[in-house]
């Protein structure tokens, strides 16, 4: 994901770096929108502002037409890239290994390989970002960042949902024990191998809370088999 990512961004890097318009002045021009997106970011949730969110098109016009103005004459630069209908990134922000979950998807939840991998519970790599939505919903994708949807019923959903900064971003993801019983429930999805290594980098941790794990696995109905794991393993 990352190779294709980094390639996507320094093809549109170069298509305005070394147009006729802007060669001159290309670093003058870069550090004037960047600060400029800086000023604009949207409100991140519960009203607070963020460093390093995305930006909403809704969010610029509230500082009025000028700002609106500048922030399209960035998108034509390439120093601001339109994501989706009223949703914009610079290039090093989609360089990160993180986006702006909220933005993209609203109410969305990193779950399975993006959260495994924000909790270090497993070395497998995502090859998109896992986000979790309640079942029913439609939900407008970009082409880029890929990002690949679980629809999770309403009374699963919100079970072990937690806000975290993750690279500046304020996003919604599911805590560690209920990424241990994902792992557990789609074990026939993501693989055996996977789900164990993520089962065992659980029981390894210090902060691990057994009580809460087996809790959710009661909810999510995986008990019996997640017993069966920790029962090999300890």
């Amino acid at each position: 994901m990352y190779e294709y990512m980094f390639s996507w961004i320094r093809e549109k890097v170069w298509n305005y770096r070394y147009s006729t318009m802007f060669m001159n002045n290309y670093t003058t021009i870069r550090n004037k929108c960047s600060n400029f997106v800086h000023k604009i970011q949207y409100k991140g949730m519960k009203g607070k502002r963020y460093s390093n969110s995305f930006t909403s098109s809704g969010m610029v016009k509230e500082e009025g037409r000028a700002a609106y103005y500048k922030l399209l004459e960035s998108v034509r630069d390439g120093d601001t890239i339109r994501i989706k209908r009223g949703v914009y990134a610079t290039a090093e922000q989609l360089a990160d290994t993180m986006i702006d979950v909220e933005a993209i998807v609203p109410g969305g939840v990193l779950c399975l390989f993006s959260a495994w991998n924000v909790y270090r519970l497993s070395t497998s790599l995502p090859q998109a970002y896992h986000i979790a939505v309640k079942r029913g919903r439609k939900i407008t994708l970009p082409d880029f960042p890929k990002i690949e949807l679980h629809h999770i019923t309403d009374t699963m959903f919100d079970i072990g949902v937690k806000e975290q900064n993750v690279s500046g971003y304020r996003i919604q993801i599911y805590n560690k024990e209920r990424c241990v019983c994902d792992a557990v429930k789609y074990r026939n999805k993501v693989g055996m191998d996977v789900c164990a290594e993520v089962v065992n980098s659980y029981l390894e941790l210090p902060d691990r809370n057994i009580s809460l794990l087996f809790d959710y696995a009661d909810k999510l109905r995986v008990r019996r088999i997640l017993e069966q794991y920790i029962a090999l393993k300890l």
